[in-house]
């Protein structure tokens, strides 16, 4: 197994050891220089010839942000990110942002709002979008503002910022908010309406109208009155600077809603935590009252969240591309979740046959380019993913040589990657406070996009060589560089000054977005779901075997959290959130006006179906598990969509069949595995052991938990297999919430039956 490369000289190791605490980026020259962290290090500046973010004419583009929020590091892929992000040379405002109920545009004059209710469905069938139509905008009279700039933001809320000058408007909108809050100084509050409204209640400062079939409710400060004249409705301020604007689910919710709008909300936070196979996690708003001393708030919570629920909900709901959004009053709620299994590969079994497994290992480590000409983030990742799975099967079956030949293959070209300078290499952008691999690939330089789905890889593999090497994975090794990747694409803290909280990852949507710039008329968008979990996963592993229970902790969260949203929403899991016309049983990317059976580069319906369960790894995959009917109808539309079996990505989707029906699944293998070409990030030695295996364990059963993250459970007739994974170095009993026990050796997967 090969060691670390030569650490840096004695001055640089010093600040290698000042980085690791850390764990960068460490100060540095404003020259070009690398910046070390332990072992590794990356540059402070793009290699010769490479690009950073740009407009989409290629000119380059700073955050678009306030002098309040400058030094804040922004939350690109988000589902606000335009506001931030200049996609378009023409276009300073944003493009439609999807919050859920409501829909926004920043547009001159202020704050375009919608709330779409009847889905269509477009291209030829493909796609179904509740797309953002204004049914009013919000701003202030006479303004005319050159730009919008993002002014603060939290974890599912965020604030525009316009001025003209003479006038400034600040509005909070966010995920789940019936309620837009604006503060503005200059002018009158004025809302424009899309057509003559309807008013069904005038009360002074308070006005209800109907436009367009929606329900909305107008709250000037008290004292103030609503002029209506024709489309234009107007409001003095006076000496206040508030007002507030809200969709109602219906007109006799009016009361309701009145209580709470001047209770305007400043902040949101998640707050997670994992034990004894459970996670939990609490969505709680900050609120200020303008008026009065009322502080609570209304919130619409998704369907993935209210099925996680035992709060109390009103009987008010909302309609959303993700199905039906029910109401809570309260600035809080909470939800409980099993927690995903997750394993470091699947436990050895006798049903593998050792000869056919070990001449399988054979062709991959021993091939003349193991990374088959990979160069780029993306591609090296999935090299790097495929080789990982194969050093536990290696591992069960006492072929040490090859395990450690394919543990050093990773070490290598991690450590390449991980040592700036080279003809690999990351690179940390201070304007855009994001760390990108060169070479780049999909925009993940010029747009911000995908950094989730590359370095989720690099993670993963990271985390299985640290299982065997725990030198390796030291921060004064190349652990740092390793937690580098993980702050940048998914870091735990609010208050770190070089990358922003969880980049990617939507808190309340449930799940990641792929776009840094979010530049589209549907608003931001993900495709690979699956390779979104494969982050969540390896933070399990990772955190697993380097004892970092937080990372391990934020892992589960994640994993649990988008592993339910995936089953809803890009799966329909329930057959409760894609309209009825659509009729498609999966969607290949979830938009936030929607989804498409589609992904960005074929039509081809195994890619379709298949994307959004590649890697098939045993820390990411087994939670599908959890919904078989859905994987069943799944797996029949894609046949009936492409005339037959899958025949190029077959693996893929033989390993998914097999998380519901493990003999089908691995039936075709039998009669069709001498004849293709394994998917880029399999081979087919981890598919035999995964066919197999599941053919005689059973399809993973994710009702039962474990009180160790690293375990799971297959069920095949009346027989339950237990297997658990101690990362640790002393045996462990796991207890399963059936009350099953399984006593684990320090550093192995133990499995037990009953």
């Amino acid at each position: 197994m090969p060691t670390p490369r030569s650490r840096p000289a004695a001055a640089v190791v010093l600040a290698a050891a000042l980085a690791a605490v850390s764990l960068g980026p460490a100060a540095s020259p404003a020259s070009a220089a690398t910046v070390p962290v332990g072992a590794g290090s990356y540059s402070d500046t793009r290699p010769p010839g490479a690009t950073g973010p740009t407009t989409n004419t290629g000119a380059p583009v700073t955050p678009k942000v306030t002098e309040a929020a400058k030094d804040k590091p922004v939350p690109t892929n988000d589902w606000w990110s335009s506001l931030a992000f200049q996609r378009y040379d023409d276009n300073p405002y944003s493009t439609p942002m999807y919050g859920h109920p409501l829909t926004y545009q920043a547009v001159s004059g202020g704050l375009e709002v919608g709330y779409p209710t009847s889905p269509t469905v477009v291209g030829e069938g493909r796609q179904y979008e509740y797309a953002h139509k204004a049914d009013l905008t919000l701003g202030l009279s006479g303004l005319n503002s050159p730009d919008t700039k993002a002014d603060d933001w939290s974890d599912w809320t965020v604030t525009p910022y316009w001025s003209d000058g003479d006038r400034t408007l600040r509005t909070t909108i966010g995920h789940g908010m019936p309620f837009v809050y604006a503060e503005g100084e200059g002018g009158d509050a004025r809302v424009t309406t899309a057509g003559t409204p309807d008013v069904f209640a005038d009360d002074g400062n308070v006005l209800g109208i109907t436009v367009a079939g929606h329900h909305y409710a107008l709250f000037a400060p008290t004292g103030s009155d609503w002029n209506v004249s024709g489309t234009d409705l107007t409001a003095s301020l006076g000496d206040k600077d508030y007002f507030s604007v809200a969709v109602l689910p219906s007109t006799d919710a009016l009361e309701t809603y009145r209580t709470y709008a001047f209770s305007f909300v400043t902040g949101s936070q998640v707050d997670w935590n994992s034990s004894d196979g459970t996670v939990g996690a609490t969505y709680e708003l900050t609120t200020e009252a303008k008026e009065g001393t009322e502080r609570g708030t209304l919130q619409a919570l998704y369907r993935h969240q209210w099925l996680h629920t035992t709060d109390a909900l009103t009987p008010y709901t909302y309609v959303s591309p993700r199905g039906t959004m029910k109401v809570r009053e309260g600035t809080s709620f909470t939800t409980s979740q099993k927690a995903a299994p997750v394993l470091p590969g699947l436990p050895k079994n006798d049903a593998v046959d050792t000869d056919r497994l070990r001449g399988y290992l054979a062709e991959v480590a021993d091939s003349s380019d193991p990374f088959s000409g990979a160069t780029d983030t993306y591609w090296t990742g999935k090299a790097l993913g495929k080789l990982a799975q194969l050093v536990p099967l290696a591992d069960q079956i006492g072929e040490t040589a090859t395990r450690d030949k394919l543990v050093g293959l990773l070490q290598d070209r991690l450590e390449e990657w991980f040592t700036a300078g080279g003809a690999t290499e990351f690179s940390y952008d201070t304007d855009w406070k994001t760390l990108t691999g060169y070479p780049a690939s999909y925009g993940s330089d010029s747009e911000l996009n995908d950094h989730h789905f590359h370095y989720g890889y690099y993670v993963y593999a990271a985390a299985i060589v640290a299982q065997y090497d725990t030198a390796w994975a030291a921060d004064s090794a190349w652990g740092g560089m390793v937690k580098t990747l993980i702050r940048d694409t998914a870091n735990p803290s609010r208050t770190d000054t070089a990358f922003p909280f969880l980049r990617g990852f939507d808190v309340y949507a449930g799940h990641s977005w792929a776009s840094g710039h979010q530049g589209f008329a549907a608003g931001n968008n993900q495709e690979s779901s699956s390779e979104s979990t494969n982050l969540s996963a390896a933070l399990v592993l990772w955190g697993s075997a380097t004892g970092d229970a937080e990372l391990r902790d934020l892992g589960s969260y994640l994993l649990a959290t988008e592993g339910e949203s995936i089953a809803q929403y890009w799966f329909d899991a329930d057959e409760e959130v894609f309209p009825g016309d659509f009729g498609h049983d999966t969607v290949g990317m979830v938009w936030g006006s929607g989804g498409a059976y589609s992904t960005w580069w074929t039509a081809n319906p195994e890619e379709i179906h298949g994307i959004n369960v590649l890697p098939v790894t045993a820390g990411g995959s087994l939670h599908l598990g959890g919904h078989k009917d859905a994987i069943r109808r799944n797996i029949a539309e894609m046949e009936r969509e492409n005339g037959g079996p899958a025949v190029e990505w077959r693996d893929i989707l033989w390993e998914f069949e097999s998380l519901a029906d493990p003999g089908a699944a691995k039936a075709k293998w039998d009669q069709g595995n001498a004849g293709y070409t394994p998917e880029a990030g399999e081979s087919k030695a981890h598919t035999y052991h995964w066919l197999t295996t599941l053919d005689a364990l059973g399809a993973p059963d994710p009702s039962v938990t474990a009180d160790l993250p690293t375990a799971a459970v297959f069920t095949k007739g009346d027989t339950r297999t237990y297997a658990a994974h101690n990362h640790g170095s002393a045996p462990v009993t796991v207890t399963f919430s059936d009350g099953h026990e399984l006593t684990v050796p320090a550093g192995s997967t133990a499995t037990g039956t009953g």
